[in-house]
């Protein structure tokens, strides 16, 4: 694989921490940005770098020079003038002879790219982008995504865009076939997702890998400051799906929305008080945070797919306007009983999907290389704690929705709280004195 890093940046916003420094170059836990990067690359075998450089590239050429001393390959072309995020790449076509890694300089990075290229590969596309969900989605560029990754549309943060939204950010990381480069207009200023990818999108061929190792724009000295604590705390080096994550499964109904019984709507969906502040916590720690529920009300035809989908974006929309997020979302649409009026009859089936089942957890754990062992469950039911069990994850049951009161299993968890918010503070040791 080749990489091409675009490192030309000035970095206005961080200015404060620059002193006559190109942005890639500024300060991350004793070494510069840019070294982070071409290690990350150097660790999953990319060795071929080509460095685009701008403002002070001089400076980042006397740093890193061929790359011999880093154990990489770095060859240099010089932007004369702005070309934007993507109008370099016209001029490097003759240098290109497969399909490439191409990461903003700005960012942070810990990221296994070898699974990143194998799902580009085994997508057969054009082009994938990183993609991934982030604490402020209400102000960033959203990817709308199908159920196999092909990207649909694209939703600018300065645009006008629906009430509710699934959490889907555009990260900076992509993979691009050589074949995409013809279409980069020389001479010229060129914005890679403007002018590049959403004209695209139509042709198809374009996918979002969806994943949930460390990236991180340092663009500000605010994020810059988190992204140095969390590599510090050991956190950017443990989201590397190169090794095993730990994760906090998380029940939906009653345990991070209210309870309402069968919940059929975007509008009955409203968060559990303290829901997000709770979710908020797992994002800043180690683990991961997994959404698996049983949705029966699909079987039975009282909520298709495209309503369930509207009542999970509206839950995205409403723990990222509190600076929250799920990893991911599981849910079982089976129900065995049959005899509901309108009910789908291909899923009126036993499944091993369904809770107390744990197909839901399996497939979690296979896609983003979970250790079951080191991992929680946390529901309002007996099926959850029985879930966790089958599982062999540790459980909680919190006191709101159901609080247990279902008894469909005779089985203890290993914690009982009043609810998700102090039942996180547990797992983390956030607990204050007197709680």
């Amino acid at each position: 694989m080749q990489a091409i890093i675009m490192a030309g940046g000035k970095g206005t916003r961080l200015s404060s921490v620059l002193k006559d420094i190109p942005k890639p170059m500024v300060s991350f836990a004793g070494k510069p940005l840019l070294e982070h990067q071409i290690e990350n690359l150097k660790r999953s075998g990319i060795t071929d770098i080509i460095l685009v450089v701008g403002y002070l590239g001089e400076v980042i050429r006397e740093y890193f020079k061929d790359g011999e001393k880093f154990g990489v390959n770095i060859e240099y072309f010089t932007e004369r003038e702005p070309l934007g995020t993507a109008g370099a790449l016209h001029y490097l076509k003759g240098r290109i002879t497969e399909d490439f890694i191409l990461i903003f300089g700005d960012l942070y990075i810990n990221i296994n790219f070898k699974r990143f290229y194998d799902y580009h590969r085994s997508k057969k596309a054009r082009m994938t982008l990183y993609a991934h969900p982030n604490s402020h989605p209400y102000d960033s560029d959203l990817i709308v995504a199908d159920e196999n990754g092909a990207v649909t549309a694209w939703r600018f943060k300065n645009s006008a865009r629906p009430d509710y939204y699934k959490n889907l950010v555009n990260a900076g990381v992509y993979v691009i076939s050589r074949s995409m480069l013809e279409k980069i207009p020389a001479g010229r200023k060129v914005d890679l997702e403007r002018e590049f990818i959403v004209p695209s999108i139509p042709q198809g061929g374009i996918y979002a890998y969806c994943c949930s190792e460390y990236v991180k724009d340092i663009g500000t000295p605010e994020r810059l400051q988190k992204a140095e604590a969390d590599f510090l705390n050991g956190i950017t080096g443990q989201r590397n799906l190169e090794k095993k994550q730990k994760c906090i499964f998380l029940d939906r109904d009653g345990t991070v929305n209210r309870h309402v019984g069968f919940l059929r709507s975007a509008e009955q969906m409203v968060l559990e008080s303290g829901a997000a502040e709770a979710i908020r916590l797992i994002n800043q720690s180690e683990y991961l945070v997994i959404i698996v529920s049983n949705q029966p009300v699909v079987a039975r035809g009282e909520c298709t797919p495209e309503e369930l989908e509207h009542i999970h974006e509206k839950m995205y929309a409403l723990l990222g306007n509190e600076g929250a997020y799920v990893d991911d979302l599981y849910f079982c649409p089976h129900h065995p009983d049959r005899g509901f009026e309108g009910e789908i009859p291909e899923l009126k089936v036993h499944c091993n999907c369904r809770k107390p089942e744990i197909g839901m957890i399996e497939r979690a754990a296979d896609e983003h290389n979970l250790d079951l062992q080191a991992s929680w469950l946390a529901g309002d039911t007996t099926v959850d704690i029985q879930t966790g069990r089958n599982a062999g994850l540790k459980t909680a049951l919190v006191l709101t929705g159901e609080a247990g009161r279902d008894g469909k299993y005779d089985v203890r968890p290993d914690m009982v709280q009043k609810d998700l918010l102090s039942c996180v503070k547990h797992i983390l040791n956030k607990v204050e004195i007197g709680e």
